[in-house]
């Protein structure tokens, strides 16, 4: 049966004036091959070899179909090879490494009807090493000899020894015979035994199946299979595993989304197997050259944003942190650290001074002033019965620009509005911000606000809402996202699976953009911001926000950078001052980033 390179005859076996040809041809290739096998741990490289090549009078290599048919056929009658291999090494040890080399650099060229004259069954050998080049659509193997060892062995054709080589092999095998099939490298050991010709100086490889992979037995052979994708994998941006962040908030999102339809399909696999002549896979026999890619839900999660915000967050408890590309909505980082919590998403609490953006927004919008109009921010104010006092005992004069007032966020700036803000805080959230509604950043289940501004509320409720306190409710990805509302002058809402659907909202107001963008990097520069120490690139608010019961008020920060498409906002519960906590965790951020 011929391989592709012997010479067999038109019926696929050797004549007799071929057979004489050959015996000639071995002596001769036997003295060429003892002066050319090189030392112990020559590798032996095949590049490259034509799936199907066909000499002129020799038949092509058979399709993985036709080869299993043929190992069905009548075998030939067996065919003993007494001649060997001449060796001069100095011992059994070398001249049984010197054999294994040459049958490795046949093989490994090619030559298989070669590679199997030195084993002592080259008929079988022959069909054995062609199997091996078709059933795995073998497109490279190098073979390197590791080491010999001597066992004692006795009767039969053997000497008094046997030497056992150990040899490692690197195949590169395919799906199939495609170009563009999946493939890869199968590297492995096996060994061989080699004797001495009785009575003789030739060296013989003992034939066994084994030679060609452990563990294979006659009646057996080698096949690549494709190995379909499995089960699905919630993945950042990059592939990563969300778990493999360790935060509690990641974790609980990669549970929700586990059995969420896949957004990026699983790569298949490719292994090895020994399989019976009915084709039947032998158990426990399989090796993985592949592993098949797990389907994935491919979430927005940044590598970059991910690692810098769990950074940022690691310097005090009861962290959230939310990062956002404003130019898309995508949700590029989630950072907790407070136990199980996920603050980052689920916290409910009043939003403080940052809520003055939009209260702000709504000034402005409405007319009532702008960010160089004079706005005194009094020491108290008194709306209905109930008195509001700055912090500290801080006031601004009459005369004092808007923007001056926003930057050192005096609150009764904002509370001596009420009047005429009747019904506009909640429209100006929803109009522009896309906030009070639900969102569904692509989690299971019913979509929900991550902000709530009551309707209808007036008098001191909304005095008190006007700088970000009463009844108002808000999460770190909601205030985040006003920050990138502002940076972009366009809403988007955030969005954690790519292709979820989401909610509009109006573009701000061009001029009404510029005058927030403005006040919010007097923030940074002659601000409460100002001792953090960012750089010229950031515009920011801080915010604190008192809560009853608590010992400290809870510190919030947003801020963007529009040189680099990212928007912030961090939430320390029951931590002090947002220029305290927050803000240092958002410039580490920033540094990191």
């Amino acid at each position: 049966m011929s391989d592709g390179w012997g010479n067999a005859g038109p019926d696929g076996w050797y004549d007799k004036e071929e057979t004489r040809r050959r015996r000639a041809g071995y002596i001769a290739w036997a003295l060429v091959s003892v002066a050319v096998v090189g030392a112990v741990g020559f590798a032996l490289v095949m590049n490259a070899w034509p799936l199907r090549q066909n000499t002129a009078g020799l038949p092509s290599p058979a399709p993985r179909e036709q080869a299993a048919a043929a190992r069905h056929s009548a075998a030939p009658p067996p065919q003993q090879n007494t001649a060997g291999l001449h060796s001069t090494a100095p011992s059994p040890s070398e001249s049984a490494e010197q054999v294994t080399t040459a049958f490795l650099r046949a093989w490994s060229s090619g030559a298989v009807a070669a590679a199997a004259s030195l084993t002592d069954a080259p008929a079988a050998a022959q069909a054995a090493l062609a199997a091996y080049r078709q059933d795995l659509y073998l497109r490279q193997l190098t073979g390197t000899v590791v080491s010999g060892t001597t066992a004692s062995a006795a009767g039969g054709a053997a000497a008094a020894t046997l030497e056992t080589v150990t040899f490692s092999l690197r195949a590169t095998v395919a799906a199939s015979a495609a170009a563009n099939a999946e493939s890869g490298t199968w590297s492995y050991q096996s060994a061989l035994t080699v004797y001495q010709v009785a009575g003789g100086t030739g060296w013989l490889i003992k034939w066994n199946p084994a030679v060609l992979a452990p563990n294979l037995a006659v009646g057996q052979h080698l096949a690549t299979i494709l190995v379909p994708p499995n089960g699905t994998s919630v993945t950042d941006s990059a592939g990563n595993p969300l778990s493999s962040y360790s935060d509690p908030g990641l974790s609980n999102i990669a549970n929700l989304l586990a059995g969420h339809v896949p957004t990026v399909a699983g790569t298949p696999g490719l292994s090895v197997q020994i399989e019976d002549s009915a084709g039947q896979a032998v158990p426990g026999s399989q090796a993985v050259i592949i592993p098949p890619g797990a389907n994935r839900v491919a979430t927005t999660i940044s590598p970059q944003a991910e690692r810098a915000a769990r950074n940022a967050v690691a310097a005090a408890g009861g962290s959230a942190i939310v990062v956002l590309q404003p130019s898309t909505g995508s949700i590029l980082a989630i950072a907790n650290n407070a136990q199980f919590n996920d603050f980052a998403l689920t916290a409910r609490v009043a939003p403080g001074s940052v809520m003055k953006i939009i209260t702000a927004t709504a000034l402005i919008n409405s007319g009532l002033t702008s960010e160089g109009s004079p706005v005194a921010c009094p020491q108290t104010y008194t709306v209905q019965g109930v008195t509001y006092s700055n912090d500290k005992g801080e006031f601004e004069p009459p005369g004092t620009p808007f923007s001056y007032d926003f930057a050192q966020s005096c609150n009764n700036a904002f509370s001596e509005w009420w009047g005429q803000l009747n019904g506009q805080l909640a429209s100006t959230a929803q109009t522009y911000y896309g906030l009070d509604q639900p969102w569904n950043i692509g989690l299971p289940g019913v979509p929900v606000p991550y902000f709530n501004a009551p309707a209808g509320v007036s008098g001191s409720e909304l005095a008190e809402e006007a700088f970000g306190e009463g009844q108002l409710t808000a999460s770190p990805l909601a205030m985040a996202s006003v920050a990138a509302t502002v940076d972009s002058g366009q809403f988007r809402q955030p969005v954690l699976v790519p292709g979820t659907g989401t909610v509009s909202a109006s573009p701000l107001p061009a001029s009404t953009d510029e005058q927030l963008k403005d006040m919010m990097r007097d923030v940074v520069t002659e601000g409460t911001a100002e001792s953090i120490g960012f750089g010229p690139g950031v515009y920011a608010k801080t915010g604190t926000a008192d809560v009853q019961g608590q010992d400290q008020p809870n510190s919030w920060m947003v801020a963007f950078d529009p040189d680099q498409d990212v928007a912030i906002a961090a939430l320390v519960l029951n931590a002090g001052y947002g220029a305290q906590v927050a803000g240092p965790e958002v410039k580490t951020f920033f540094d990191g980033y």
